[in-house]
């Protein structure tokens, strides 16, 4: 709650402190590049994350050994009490960084609303970049509804569903299930066989905390409506049939007594639950907490299932992504030499494959599962290879600066009360419905 707080006063902060010390502050940076010569000093704010810090040192030193007229300061963000808000403050105080990553598309749009950032397809190079970087699919979803490109993916969580394959084994099932119906047997017949087993054990479901809604609404939604927007702008753009089809998956799902929605520690793991909603971060926890999660023994991975009568190859899924910016109050030469570090480094897939080995976090690239330079990679670590494959039919956040109250009317008036048993799918769509836009208008 204080973070949505934070985020409210921030925003009506954010357009005043833009304006008042744009100008100021671009005419102070130009008087300190004078000084400085014909050098373009560049700060780069990294994710306060040690390995993603090191990766961007690494690639800041290498670019300033070709280019002896740049000068790239590489240093973590402030976190206060987030790293959203450690950049808001920075820009208040007219102290903003000349480019950083950890920009999720739901944090850029209020960015972007407030002027802050600059769009990054007006650099000259950018079709060229995304050309090299072999990203074309992946950034066309991340279209502001201005029609401009504010950020510029670095990495894309494809997020999948894993399954007990050994439990599913003892059912009758070599492979998970696809369809809402396909899933809902299985549950039938887990209970048959482990009355006190789940499928999903999630207590998010009854809660409306606005990010969970990433791991199991936007999931099944974008599943369901082949990706079709939620929000394109200020406008609800969403799929009804396919969303009220998704919250009757949710229903069927408690209706049936297959979710657990009590806090419950570890429940995939134990065998309590076999189906989760799991990001590539879960590996190494798995591997030095739960050793025995072997890929293919005990469990698989899928793309999250559909509506009976649809493709279940045609799924798409929920992006857990984030990429860099570059901010308005920078001046046009740091902005330029800022873009053209960037260019420099996705023109080469070995610094991409650099930033999986150290990060763990997927390239956002449509060819990460087929270029040869991630082949090895991925023969080494075949847990990874779906999430790779699935980066272009990953959708991320919605582009709108009130996100956040967006996402917890999603919970409050959909979701939960549909998990609850308290509405029906079509009942909690329409009332949905009319409170988000009551939020748009």
């Amino acid at each position: 709650m204080k973070k949505r707080k934070w985020f409210k006063l921030a925003s009506l902060l954010l357009a005043a402190a833009v304006a008042g010390t744009g100008c100021q502050g671009q005419t102070g940076k130009e008087q300190e590049q004078k000084k400085e010569g014909s050098t373009v000093q560049i700060e780069f704010w990294a994710a306060p994350n040690p390995t993603q810090q090191a990766f961007w040192k690494k690639m800041a030193d290498r670019y300033m050994q070709e280019h002896k007229d740049v000068k790239i300061k590489v240093s973590p963000m402030p976190e206060s009490p987030s790293s959203e808000a450690g950049i808001q403050s920075a820009i208040a105080a007219g102290n903003a960084p000349v480019i950083s990553e950890n920009i999720s598309r739901g944090f850029a749009a209020q960015l972007s609303d407030s002027r802050a950032i600059v769009p990054l397809d007006q650099f000259e190079g950018f079709d060229d970049l995304i050309a090299k970087r072999q990203m074309k699919s992946t950034i066309s979803t991340w279209k502001f509804a201005d029609g401009h490109q504010y950020v510029l993916p670095i990495y894309s969580n494809a997020m999948l569903f894993g399954w007990r394959i050994d439990i599913l084994k003892e059912l009758g099932y070599n492979a998970p299930p696809k369809t809402y119906s396909e899933v809902i047997e299985v549950g039938k017949k887990l209970k048959e066989k482990y009355p006190n087993k789940f499928l999903w054990a999630r207590a998010d479901l009854v809660k409306p905390t606005w990010w969970a809604r990433w791991f199991d609404f936007f999931m099944i939604y974008n599943a369901a409506s082949n990706g079709t927007h939620f929000i394109d702008g200020n406008k609800l753009s969403a799929d009804r049939d396919a969303g009220v089809k998704a919250l009757q998956f949710f229903a069927d799902l408690s209706k049936n007594q297959l979710v657990l929605t009590k806090e419950t520690k570890d429940p995939f793991e134990s065998g309590t639950s076999v189906m989760s909603d799991l990001g590539p971060w879960t590996f190494p926890y798995w591997a030095e907490k739960f050793p025995e999660m072997k890929f293919n023994e005990k469990y698989v991975l899928s793309m999250p299932p559909v509506p009976d009568g649809t493709d279940p190859s045609q799924a798409k899924t929920f992006a857990d992504t984030k990429g860099l910016v570059i901010y308005a109050s920078a001046t046009k030469e740091q902005q330029q030499a800022a873009f053209d570090f960037v260019k420099w480094v996705y023109s080469d897939p070995q610094n991409d494959l650099e930033w999986l080995k150290e990060t763990n976090l997927p390239p956002a690239r449509d060819d990460l599962s087929t270029n040869e330079a991630f082949v090895s990679y991925f023969e080494q670590n075949p847990q990874l290879k779906l999430y790779a494959e699935n980066i272009p039919n990953a959708i991320p956040p919605m582009d709108n600066a009130k996100m956040v109250e967006l996402q917890e009317l999603i919970g409050k008036e959909a979701l939960n009360p549909v998990v609850k048993g308290e509405k029906t799918p079509e009942k909690a769509w329409d009332d949905m419905e009319k409170a988000i836009r009551g939020v748009l208008k």
